[in-house]
């Protein structure tokens, strides 16, 4: 698990980045195109290094079904909102900037699922609030690099419907995935030993993350 995650994590700074031959299809169409963006979200999201971290971190101490659609359904709207609302309204954030916020988020939620916050300050943070605003901070990721690429205004809004419905399923397709892997592992007698460290492996994960996308703000 661990010789995964690093291989993931070399190209998890690239995580909102879109490939050439997708960054020139987007350029290049016009008017509604349901099913390419349909793809293109689902293909985001299943390659959002990130973003599967981050659900990771967060469904991770969560076992009823209920609890983990409320945490999934937070982040999914947050992350929708911020997407849709910032291309339509042309407002991003540097993407060196936000993806090392981004990479903060999986940092943050791995320090909740340890206690850490509990331990260090004497509080708990709002976890359902928390899932929200990172899924608003997820979301202008994607914003960010859609606005690089000049995505033509002939059926833009509903190009960008499809696409965040293709980025939720992509969500949903990799959640599906998660729970049955944690499903089998939290069956094993050693998960409670292993879930420590498996979050303090997030941790580094995400300040890799961080740290890659800062040294790219101070040398752009």
């Amino acid at each position: 698990m661990l010789a995964l995650l690093i291989v993931l994590s070399a190209e998890a700074a690239l995580a909102h980045a879109v490939t050439l031959g997708d960054k020139g299809y987007i350029q290049e169409i016009t008017g509604p195109q349901i099913i390419p963006f349909l793809y293109l979200g689902a293909k985001h999201m299943v390659t959002g290094y990130d973003h599967i971290l981050f659900l990771f971190g967060v469904i991770f101490f969560l076992y009823g079904m209920r609890e983990i659609g409320l945490y999934v359904t937070l982040f999914a709207v947050g992350h929708s909102t911020t997407m849709l609302l910032g291309v339509w309204f042309n407002f991003g954030i540097n993407a060196y900037i936000i993806d090392a916020i981004i990479g903060f988020s999986v940092v943050y939620k791995a320090l909740d699922n340890l206690g850490a916050f509990r331990k260090w300050f004497g509080v708990q943070p709002d976890t359902r609030l928390a899932t929200l605003i990172f899924g608003f901070l997820h979301g202008f990721g994607l914003a960010s690099k859609i606005i690089e690429y000049d995505i033509s205004q002939d059926g833009l809004l509903t190009n960008l419907i499809a696409f965040n419905v293709g980025v939720e399923i992509g969500q949903l397709t990799a959640l599906a995935a998660i729970l049955v892997l944690m499903r089998r592992w939290r069956a094993s007698p050693s998960f409670g030993q292993q879930a420590y460290t498996a979050n303090v492996i997030m941790i580094g994960l995400g300040f890799y993350l961080m740290g890659f996308q800062l040294i790219g703000l101070a040398l752009a």
